[in-house]
């Protein structure tokens, strides 16, 4: 095959309504346009070399405002309740 005519190699697998798609580093240089797109609609890709996973492509997260995480921070702790046990309890706990 020659050129444009070239199949694409790459793989894609869907992991709890994400879709991840694996491809060769040769192949990800020549259609990296092509995989931003991909990530750009929220997707994974896994470049591999040699058949081994050296580098992910990943959607950047959505960055918020630190006040409005505050508000969410505040309105989980409303919602959880130690039922009477105390931090050092906790703390303990976590390190059995």
């Amino acid at each position: 095959m020659h050129g444009n005519d070239r199949q694409m190699d790459w793989s894609e697998t869907s992991l709890n309504d994400m879709s991840v798609t694996t491809v060769g580093a040769y192949e990800a240089k020549t259609h990296l346009p092509a995989l931003l797109a991909k990530v750009e609609r929220g997707e994974t890709v896994t470049i591999t070399r040699h058949g081994r996973p050296v580098a992910r492509l990943v959607p950047v997260d959505v960055v918020r405002p630190v006040e409005e995480i505050i508000v969410d921070l505040r309105a989980l702790r409303e919602h959880v309740r130690l039922d009477g046990t105390t931090i050092r309890e906790l703390i303990d706990e976590g390190r059995r």
